[in-house]
C-alpha cells in the first residue's frame, strides 16, 4: 500500500501543499499544463527553492493580473469542466474541495452553496492552488493519505466580513472532526483551502503509520516564523499492512427515483470495470418512500472512477464514502481430484498460515449437479468432505501458489474476482458539508 503522510507542523495552505507535491517529485510541467487549460489569462506558476529557518523547501507563487471578480461555485465548476488537460479524477478532486468550501461557508452565513460567492478561495491564486493539488495527488498515485494533528494558529485576521479570531468561522467548520493541536504562533496557520484539502483527501488523522519512505517533499509557507520552519512536510512511501488485513473503500448512495433496470445496469457496469463488489439493500427513505441503497466496494485508489460511474448512471446528488479496514483470508487456486467427479477447481483458504477451508467453484459444482441430477448443496458438501478426508491423510493437491492478488477476500457466486486490492484516489469524496465564502484580506497562502 502506497501512503502519503502530511506533517502539518506549522499548518497547511493550498500553496504549501502544491509546493510539497512538486518537491516530492510530482512533474511540475504536468501541473502547469492542467492549470493552463483552465483558460485563466496571464497566469504563471513560479516555482523556486527557498530557506525557512535554515531548511530548504520549495515555494510556489501564482503570478496573475489584478482581478476583482467574486466567483460562485457554478463559475468555478464551469472552469474546471472546461479544462481539457484535466482527467475525470482530477476534476472530481478539485470540485470536491471547492464544494467543501462552499458548504462550510453556506452554513456559517446561513445561505446555500448556489448563492455563496467566494472571496479569497475564489481568487485566481486559490483556484490554481486547488486544481494543482488535485492534479498532484492524482499523479502521486497513493492508496492512503494520512495527516497528523493540525495547528490553526492564534490571534485575529481581517477578512471581508471584518476582524475574526483564528480559526475563522469557515475554516473552523471545515476542521470539524479533525484533531487539532496548539502551536503558539500569532498567525493563521491553516487556511480555508488547507482545511478543505484535509477534509476531502485525508483518510485518517494519526501519527506516522508504519511505512518505508521513498520521497519527501517540503512545501514552504510565505512567512518566516522565528525559531520554527514554516514548511509542510509530505512523506511518501510503502506502508506495511498487517498480514491478512487490507483496506477497501465503500461508496453508498440512496436511490428512490430510478428504475430497477438502471440499477441493474449500473451494477453490471461497476463490476465489469473492476469493482470488488456491488450490492443493493431495500430501505425506507424520507416521507416513507421505498428506496434502494446501492453499495460499492472498490480499491481506495479507484474511488473517483467509480463515483463518476455512479453519478453518470444514476443521477444521484450525493455519494457517501468510507474507508474500511478488512480482515481477509489468504487464498490460492486448488485443483481437487475427487473420487466421483474427477478434477474440480476451487479455492483454498488460509488462516494464520494454515489451510482451513476449501470452496469449490460454483460453475464446476453446478455442472456436476446438472449432469448427475443431484442437489447443488449435496455436491458442495461432498467435495468439502472429500477435501477434508484427503487433508487428514496428507494427500497433496495441485496448488497455484501465485499471488492471490485481487481474489483475496470474500467469495462471490459470480464471475468477478472482487476482492481485494487497494484504494486511493484519493481522489476521495467525503460527503462534505463544508464551504467557503472565505474572506481573508491576504491571499490564501498566508501561511
Amino acid at each position: 500500500m502506497r501512503i502519503a503522510y502530511l506533517d502539518c507542523a506549522t499548518g497547511i495552505a493550498g500553496d504549501m501543499t502544491l509546493a510539497a507535491l512538486i518537491d516530492a517529485g510530482v512533474d511540475p510541467q504536468a501541473i502547469r499544463r492542467g492549470i493552463d487549460s483552465l483558460g485563466l489569462k496571464g497566469v504563471k506558476v513560479k516555482i523556486e527553492s527557498v530557506m525557512r529557518c535554515g531548511f530548504r523547501a520549495t515555494h510556489v507563487k501564482i503570478e496573475h493580473p489584478e482581478q476583482h471578480a467574486h466567483r460562485h461555485l457554478s463559475d468555478i465548476v464551469e472552469l474546471i469542466d472546461g479544462a481539457s488537460e484535466l482527467t475525470d479524477s482530477q476534476r472530481l478532486i478539485a470540485k470536491s474541495i471547492f464544494e467543501a468550501v462552499a458548504e462550510a461557508e453556506a452554513k456559517v452565513h446561513g445561505s446555500t452553496i448556489e448563492e455563496i460567492h467566494f472571496h479569497e478561495v475564489g481568487a485566481i491564486d486559490s483556484i490554481v492552488d486547488i486544481v494543482g493539488v488535485a492534479i498532484g495527488f492524482d499523479l502521486l498515485q497513493v492508496d492512503r493519505i494520512v495527516a497528523g494533528r493540525v495547528p490553526t494558529g492564534r490571534g485575529t485576521v481581517h477578512i471581508a466580513h471584518g476582524a475574526c479570531p483564528v480559526p475563522t468561522p469557515g475554516t473552523a467548520e471545515l476542521l470539524k472532526g479533525i484533531p487539532l493541536v496548539d502551536v503558539p504562533i500569532e498567525a493563521e496557520l491553516t487556511t480555508p483551502t488547507g482545511a478543505a484539502i484535509l477534509k476531502v483527501l485525508v483518510d485518517d488523522f494519526e501519527p506516522i503509520p508504519p511505512m518505508t519512505i521513498d520521497a519527501i517533499g517540503y512545501g514552504a509557507g510565505t512567512r518566516d516564523f522565528p525559531g520554527r520552519a514554516n514548511v509542510l512536510r509530505l512523506l511518501v512511501g510503502e506502508g506495511q499492512i498487517p498480514e491478512e488485513t487490507d483496506y477497501v473503500a465503500l461508496l453508498e448512495t440512496n436511490l428512490d427515483d430510478v428504475t430497477g433496470e438502471i440499477i441493474g445496469y449500473t451494477k453490471q457496469r461497476l463490476l465489469a470495470e473492476g469493482a470488488l463488489d456491488v450490492f443493493t439493500t431495500s430501505i425506507q427513505m424520507k416521507k416513507d418512500r421505498p428506496g434502494i441503497l446501492l453499495s460499492v466496494l472498490c480499491e481506495p485508489s479507484r474511488v473517483a472512477e467509480f463515483e463518476s460511474i455512479l453519478f453518470q448512471e444514476t443521477g444521484t446528488f450525493g455519494i457517501r464514502r468510507q474507508r474500511l479496514e478488512r480482515s481477509i483470508r489468504r487464498r490460492e487456486e486448488l485443483s481437487l481430484d475427487s473420487e466421483e467427479w474427477g478434477t474440480v477447481k476451487g479455492k483454498l483458504g488460509y488462516r494464520e498460515g494454515e489451510a482451513v477451508a476449501f470452496k469449490p467453484e460454483y460453475d464446476a459444482c453446478a455442472k456436476i449437479a446438472r449432469e448427475q441430477q443431484i442437489p447443488l448443496r449435496d455436491v458442495y458438501r461432498a467435495l468439502e468432505a472429500w477435501f477434508e478426508s484427503e487433508a487428514e491423510h496428507g494427500h497433496d493437491h495441485d496448488h497455484d501458489h501465485g499471488d492471490c492478488g485481487d481474489d483475496c477476500g470474500h467469495e462471490h457466486d459470480h464471475d468477478h474476482s472482487h476482492d481485494h486490492s487497494h484504494d486511493h484516489d484519493h481522489s476521495h469524496d467525503h460527503s462534505h458539508d463544508h464551504s467557503h465564502d472565505h474572506d481573508h484580506s491576504h491571499d490564501d497562502h498566508r501561511n
